[in-house]
């Protein structure tokens, strides 16, 4: 299903019991709804937990529509992306899963309309790592092959990897996110927030440093799992189910 967010078509699924908890799902930089979370089991695991699942594609991914404009990736809007699939479906409140970039952009949705998600797990994101490669991503992206910087190249072979992938519309999105860490909005935020990241994660990197920041969260780390490693993983299942079924 598709709906429109100010002048961009968005596509998006709808899976699990129709009485379901509403449960937004998010992925992150470079995959869409279906790699990120039906592959990995994700899906099963929500729906069978009761949750009714709308899981996003992001602009510039997976079958939604890809402006080459950075402007159309600023972070707010990417965050006003999330609420208004949120109006097009009917629901005036959710949980919130998102993953790398679906989690900055879901720490964006409860700072920006906090009324609008009750909890949110937000995965694989730290205060460092793959944001502070985006130009060097837009880089490889744009020459069309992979360069030194060892975070660039594996999304560059990641994201060309794939036929639906449009790397110019990617190139506009990792340098137009520009996510903002500033120390006091952060502590104004009031949603629980669930951080789950890898022990070995280079791409999401300091989430204790981010944890400490935000008052309302804490911090699950997944022993062994780097940044692609950690989806699938049985314990951020469990970790992510239990945190979103609380009250």
């Amino acid at each position: 299903m598709d709906f429109e967010s100010e002048g961009v078509r968005l596509h998006y699924e709808v899976h699990g019991p129709e009485k379901g908890q509403p449960l937004v799902v998010v992925h992150g930089f470079a995959s869409d709804y279906r790699l990120n979370w039906v592959g990995t089991r994700w899906q099963e695991a929500l729906t069978t937990a009761g949750f009714r699942v709308f899981g996003l594609d992001c602009r510039g991914h997976g079958h939604s529509d890809k402006p080459h404009e950075r402007e159309a990736y600023a972070i707010d809007t990417m965050a006003g992306d999330v609420v208004r699939l949120l109006d097009a479906v009917g629901v005036r409140s959710a949980r919130y899963l998102g993953y790398s970039m679906g989690a900055r952009i879901g720490l964006q949705v409860v700072t920006d309309f906090p009324d609008r998600i009750q909890r949110a797990v937000l995965g694989g994101i730290g205060t460092a790592g793959a944001i502070e490669s985006a130009g060097a991503i837009a880089e490889s992206f744009l020459s069309g092959e992979p360069i030194d910087d060892p975070i660039a190249k594996s999304f560059y072979n990641f994201a060309s990897a794939r036929p639906i992938n449009d790397l110019k519309a990617l190139a506009a999105c990792i340098t137009g996110l520009h996510p903002v860490m500033d120390p006091a909005i952060l502590w104004a935020i009031r949603t629980p927030i669930l951080v789950v990241v890898g022990e070995r994660d280079d791409i999401a990197r300091n989430a204790p440093e981010l944890v400490e920041l935000i008052s309302s969260s804490r911090l699950v780390t997944i022993p062994g799992r780097d940044h692609m490693s950690a989806v699938p993983a049985r314990e951020f299942k469990q970790a992510a189910i239990d945190f979103l079924l609380a009250e």
